[in-house]
């Protein structure tokens, strides 16, 4: 399995945050992708959640599929989800 860290760019003052992004991959055998949560700080990023998502599980295709994944789980208080609309074409 190929480890492929990609960052997006920040998002200052916007709540929720919403990213566009296009990465080419080869195939979705054995493909994990993680998505990782921060919460951008002046003197230390604090990370907020991660969740971990199995690709080759979503039987993705060209048509848009709405993912949805916990990336923080509380105890007190609602949960903390990250919203995802994943395609793949070869």
């Amino acid at each position: 399995m190929v480890h492929k860290n990609l960052t997006s760019s920040n998002r200052v003052m916007s709540l929720p945050p919403n990213y566009q992004f296009h990465y080419n991959i080869p195939t979705l055998d054995n493909m994990e992708l993680t998505v990782k949560v921060m919460d951008d700080d002046v003197l230390k990023d604090d990370k907020m959640g991660k969740c971990k998502i199995k690709l080759e599980k979503l039987g993705l295709s060209g048509t848009p599929r709405h993912v949805k994944e916990k990336v923080h789980n509380r105890i007190f208080g609602e949960d903390s989800y990250v919203f995802l609309t994943l395609t793949y074409t070869e």
